[in-house]
């Protein structure tokens, strides 16, 4: 049983940088790849980014590559998502979730088998 927990999520003016977090519980966290989804209400969930189980290979969604970094502390059980230059269409509720299966970076949400209960980020022009 994983356990994620999201935090840092917030109200921020375009051009503005948040760095979101997600704890996880367990000793098995270096072991399993992360992602990164945001939902907005009508839409379906969409991936973000991810990151390898060592954090030495991270992947991206091209509407945010070059404007967030996913990493990972390993010895802390958790992942980071440090958004800069945010723009009004990232509002959304951003998860982070465990990939169970599938290749690294998986953007398929149903490769991943926990999930956080999200953190808001809203973005105003």
């Amino acid at each position: 049983q994983v356990q994620l927990v999201e935090s840092g999520g917030g109200l921020v003016q375009a051009g503005d940088s948040l760095r979101l977090s997600c704890a996880a519980s367990g000793r098995t966290f270096s072991s399993y790849s992360m992602g990164w989804f945001r939902q907005t209400p009508g839409k379906e969930r969409e991936f973000v980014g991810g990151i390898s189980s060592s954090g030495a290979s991270t992947y991206y969604a091209d509407s945010v590559k070059g404007r967030f970094t996913i990493s990972r502390d390993n010895a802390k059980n958790t992942v980071y998502l440090q958004m800069n230059s945010l723009k009004p269409e990232d509002t959304a509720l951003y998860y982070c979730a465990k990939r169970s299966w599938g290749p690294p970076g998986s953007p398929n949400s149903r490769h991943y088998d926990y999930w956080g209960q999200g953190t808001q980020v809203t973005v105003s022009s």
